[in-house]
């Protein structure tokens, strides 16, 4: 296949990398298309809700603000498509249709090929690989399938003594890069990550607060506003209803418990992977450790990393500049290079 198409009159082709997450999921595409959504799906629960949204189907935003009128899925548990529930698989499959339907363009229609790059937590590439294989038939001609934080460190052409922490929503994955494509023994997932945060927040501030009313959504976006380890800047005020009334409150130390209560299992995992490099190249990957994903906009995670491994001769944790597009960026990038023996081919 071509990129060009146009006049040898081959198909073209659309290269893809789709970072597929618990909380959000990102494109990117080769014609420079790059879009992100919320990863929630949702179908009208009646008639009166199919009048009043005059849609079959919402996605992303758009699911979240009328998700009281929809049979609401947040399809992906801790990084795994949900088992079980054929409304979760279809979910997952409108999901990534969405996604590539933001980056497609008219141009060339029923002759453009699609080949995509998908990364999903390590677990999910023993678990429920084939799951994501169904839901991507009929969507794309080509799939490649890898892990997160490959996408991220071959993105940021970090393949060498590298360790990239990439800390989602549903799940904090690890990925030792050694010069080649990584196997389970370099990786590692954890299914402790921003939801066991929101978790922990939502606990924390019922138990404080029970007089007042609020959503986990409304928990979710205090963390996102607020969350922080180490140190409060400043104090962290919300406001929530009591009785209908909205009241502030201070949940500047629920805050802080709650954030890091990540910390013993994400440090004990990072230090346990470098520990089994081999010795003469476990500084180099100590002093090139990146964190990623979207809880590591934390305020002051990486700082705390760092300091965790003085315990072992000291490193350096650099964050990413754009966790955002950042895996979606790393899947494109492996599209372009990867050899036609790496790809599979799917039906359309």
């Amino acid at each position: 296949m071509t990129e060009d198409g146009g006049k040898s009159g081959k198909p073209r082709v659309l290269t893809v990398g789709v970072d597929l997450g618990t909380s959000r999921s990102a494109v990117s595409a080769s014609n420079g298309e790059r879009h992100v959504i919320d990863s929630y799906v949702g179908w009208p629960v009646d008639m009166v809700a199919r009048k009043v949204l005059k849609k079959k189907v919402l996605i992303g935003d758009d699911a979240v603000e009328n998700r009281v009128m929809l049979d609401l899925r947040r399809p992906l548990e801790k990084g795994l498509i949900r088992e079980g529930s054929e409304r979760d698989a279809e979910a997952v499959q409108e999901l990534l249709s969405h996604l590539l339907s933001l980056v497609k363009t008219d141009e060339d229609g029923d002759n453009q090929k699609v080949r995509a790059v998908v990364g999903v937590p390590a677990e999910a590439l023993r678990v429920n690989k084939q799951q994501l294989r169904n839901a991507m038939e009929g969507l794309v001609d080509s799939l490649m399938i890898v892990s997160e934080p490959f996408a991220v460190a071959y993105g940021l052409e970090a393949l060498l003594h590298a360790l990239v922490v990439d800390i989602g929503a549903g799940t904090s994955d690890f990925c030792v890069m050694n010069g080649r494509y990584p196997t389970d023994d370099d990786q590692r997932t954890l299914t402790m990550a921003g939801d066991y945060i929101d978790e922990q927040l939502f606990d924390l501030v019922t138990s404080k607060h029970s007089e007042a009313t609020f959503s986990r959504h409304m928990i979710r976006e205090w963390k996102e506003q607020h969350s922080y380890v180490g140190e409060a800047k400043d104090p962290i005020v919300v406001s929530a209803p009591v009785q209908g009334k909205p009241t502030d409150f201070d949940i500047t130390e629920e805050m802080k418990v709650a954030c890091e209560s990540l910390l013993p299992s994400v440090t004990e995992t990072m230090i346990d992977l470098v520990a089994r490099v081999e010795p003469e190249y476990q500084a180099k990957v100590r002093s090139n450790v990146i964190l990623s994903g979207g809880s590591c906009l934390i305020r002051g995670m990486g700082q705390v990393l760092q300091e965790a491994l003085k315990d072992v001769g000291g490193g350096q944790v650099r964050v990413v500049k754009d966790p955002v597009f950042v895996g979606s960026d790393g899947g494109l990038a492996l599209a372009k290079d990867a050899p036609a023996s790496d790809w599979e081919k799917l039906s359309s």
